[in-house]
């Protein structure tokens, strides 16, 4: 049985007391952290750059996941590589040559990722599924934390684990958005490798326990 993977979103920490924060899930047992990086024109608010994330990589061992949704970003992929990260996912929407961004992210020594906001098609992945590391599928409409899980993203997933499984079998699926205790157990039956969460991690009383539930539910 293959193990699921789980990436606390940093989105949804407390940022006056982000190194605690990050220690406390690394100490629980987490598999990464997910880094969302806004520019407030892709999508509706503002977060962070660069500097944050090479900040970040001081502190863990963890795997770096950096989602950009930011208008133009192969402007900025060099400089998210040196800051430490190790993915680096775009979204289909900002990539009018998406086969560039993914050569430009792979030709920078990292994973790259592709992903696609919840009403964009699955087949506009056919053609790059081949070529990437990662396929994270939006199951809110990117921009906030703290967003309800969009139920007719499972129907999304099970087709692009489908379409990964026949085209491309070492890439794995990613899920991001509205992943809570009550349905992550169903998302993780529908073919996905790694759940991204952030409030029902960061926003609870006690994030250890947090962490220990939802890795209860997807072993």
């Amino acid at each position: 049985m293959k193990k699921i993977k789980l990436f606390p979103s940093i989105i949804s920490a407390d940022f006056t007391n982000l190194s605690k924060q990050i220690k406390i899930v690394e100490k629980a047992g987490v598999d990464g952290l997910h880094l969302d990086v806004m520019d407030g024109n892709f999508v509706p608010n503002i977060t962070f750059g660069p500097l944050i994330v090479s900040a970040i990589k001081s502190i863990t061992s963890l795997t770096l996941d950096t989602h950009l949704m930011i208008k133009e970003p192969d402007r900025y992929i060099e400089a998210f590589v040196k800051a430490g990260s190790d993915i680096i996912t775009v979204h289909v929407e900002t990539c009018p040559h998406l086969h560039r961004t993914i050569q430009i992210i792979k030709s920078n020594g990292v994973k790259a990722g592709v992903t696609l906001n919840p009403a964009t098609s699955a087949s506009s992945l056919i053609e790059i599924i081949k070529y990437v590391d990662l396929i994270l599928v939006m199951t809110v409409n990117p921009g906030f934390g703290g967003q309800n899980f969009i139920p007719e993203m499972i129907e999304k997933i099970k087709i692009l684990s489908r379409l990964r499984d026949n085209i491309n079998p070492s890439a794995v699926v990613q899920v991001d958005g509205g992943v809570s205790l009550k349905n992550a157990k169903v998302i993780v039956e529908s073919g996905v490798d790694i759940l991204v969460a952030g409030n029902s991690i960061f926003n609870q009383k006690n994030i250890t326990l947090a962490i220990r539930k939802l890795k209860k539910l997807i072993i």
